[in-house]
């Protein structure tokens, strides 16, 4: 029987695979990543995006309340709709966009309207949002909240980052955060 410690003693980098690290970036130029460090831009004919575009929409409308709704941006001739520029990245601060878009939202139901509430594949931010919404002017629990949109929405899944400040977000103010594990 080996232990680990003689496994670690005996590990040697030269076993490892050779590795490149193929990288998009958000203007489309793709780029290999060495191992050894050095990087090689890659020509491919068509036109590339630096996100991952989701050809399989489903543009089905996940109503959470019936003014507040979760859908693809379908019909811009239709309705007035608030652009934000979110990166879907760990470290973005989504937190910080919540009031303005509670705004936006407070908005529309005092006009009577509805709300449409999209990103690129409707999972990360769109849900992200509508969950600190939820939170803030509703008062609901991040668990209720997280759970209210995904019974409406069933494909939610926001990125490890935002779940995180979902899971410790206060919108109240209160003296004590809740912190869930």
């Amino acid at each position: 029987m080996h232990s680990l410690s003689q496994e670690i003693k005996g590990f040697s980098k030269i076993k490892l695979k050779k590795q490149c690290t193929r990288v998009t970036t958000l203007g489309g130029r793709r780029i290999i990543e060495t191992s050894d460090g050095s990087t090689v831009e890659v020509t491919e004919s068509g036109t590339g995006y630096g996100y991952v575009q989701d050809n399989s929409l489903d543009l089905q409308i996940g109503v959470i309340k019936p003014n507040l709704l979760l859908v693809e941006n379908s019909f811009p001739d239709l309705f007035v709709y608030k652009t934000l520029n979110i990166l879907d990245l760990p470290d973005t601060i989504i937190t910080s966009y919540f009031e303005e878009c509670s705004q936006f939202i407070d908005q529309a139901k005092a006009e009577k309207g509805v709300v449409l509430i999209h990103c690129n594949a409707g999972v990360s931010r769109s849900a992200s949002v509508v969950i600190g919404y939820l939170m803030s002017r509703d008062r609901l629990s991040f668990v209720e909240a997280f759970a209210s949109v995904k019974r409406a929405r069933p494909a939610i899944c926001p990125n490890p980052g935002f779940l995180e400040q979902l899971k410790n977000y206060n919108p109240q103010g209160d003296m004590e955060t809740i912190t869930y594990t």
